[in-house]
């Protein structure tokens, strides 16, 4: 048994996306081989409803899936298969995009302003990339949940752990991803297979990913009587971990506990060419799909 090191702990980016929806970018638009399977991870939490209510009206996609995962407020989805529907707190949503859909987004705040969630993006393989397109959504109720004796607690999204099974299946990434609280000063050990890519993404709490010696949160710079100095920032929040390989992660819960996903999934390791919402394996795949977005092919009946 070998732990995973820590390749890189760092903190997401802020971005705006949408018709202007403010969120945080943990990865995504750079290098697509970092994170292979998963292509981008968006943090869309966010309690100003200024900053999200013009969400994300009708756009395309092709050749990947998405994984939307919803903690407070809604999010109304419809597309051009015809679906309709609302994620509430603790559901899922799972969009495998395949050769063409349309789709849009509209969150809507709980009664606090809240709107809280994330978005993950898996690439489809160069076999799937044109598969039909489908949708799927999964109440949290429906998610189980598995509580150990020290108080940790861990909700199976996708995947399995432990025994534990999500009734999630069909996605190409074949990810585990799991929601997890440890509770203060706790340390825990995850098994991950060790064909796959994993990290974490800490968003309340803090805690130490590396040697489990000591916890600790983003490295940020302040300025301190005018000078920039780098400091602990012990709150954790919005910091993504990518692991090396092994198959364990350990974890060492700050004061407060840490709450974080652990995400992992088998990498594709194929070419990799990317514009916006459309991700393909070449530029001339690219080329095609926007001209099929011009002239009105894009979207393929189903038979």
């Amino acid at each position: 048994m070998s732990i995973r090191p820590v390749l890189e702990s760092r903190r997401a980016q802020p971005a705006l996306e949408g018709a202007g929806v403010h969120l945080y970018r943990a990865f995504g638009f750079q290098d697509p081989t970092e994170a292979d399977p998963f292509l981008l991870f968006d943090d869309f939490r966010n309690d100003r409803p200024s900053d999200y209510a013009a969400g994300f009206p009708w756009h395309p996609h092709r050749g990947i899936e998405t994984i939307t995962y919803v903690l407070a407020g809604t999010v109304e989805h419809g597309d051009s298969l015809g679906n309709k529907g609302v994620l509430g707190p603790g559901s899922l949503q799972l969009m495998t995009a395949g050769r063409g859909i349309l789709h849009q987004e509209m969150p809507k705040g709980d009664d606090q302003g809240r709107m809280h969630g994330f978005q993950l993006w898996g690439n489809l393989p160069r076999a799937l990339k044109m598969t039909a397109p489908r949708y799927q959504d999964i109440a949290g109720s429906e998610l189980p949940e598995r509580h150990e004796d020290d108080g940790t607690s861990i909700r199976v999204v996708i995947g399995d752990y432990r025994g534990v099974k999500s009734p999630v299946d069909g996605i190409a990434a074949d990810p585990q991803y799991l929601d997890v609280f440890v509770p203060a000063g706790k340390r825990k050990t995850f098994k991950i297979d060790t064909r796959r890519r994993a990290f974490a993404y800490v968003f309340e709490g803090a805690g130490n990913f590396r040697d489990a010696a000591r916890p600790e949160g983003v490295l940020l710079e302040k300025e301190v009587q005018g000078q920039e100095v780098n400091i602990r920032d012990l709150s954790g929040n919005r910091t993504l971990v990518r692991f090396g390989a092994g198959d364990e992660v350990t974890v060492t819960a700050g004061p407060e506990g840490v709450r974080f996903l652990l995400v992992s999934g088998a990498p594709i390791e194929e070419p990799v060419a990317w514009a916006g919402p459309i991700v393909m394996n070449s530029e001339a795949e690219l080329r095609q799909a926007f001209s099929e977005l011009r002239n009105g092919t894009f979207i393929r009946p189903s038979h």
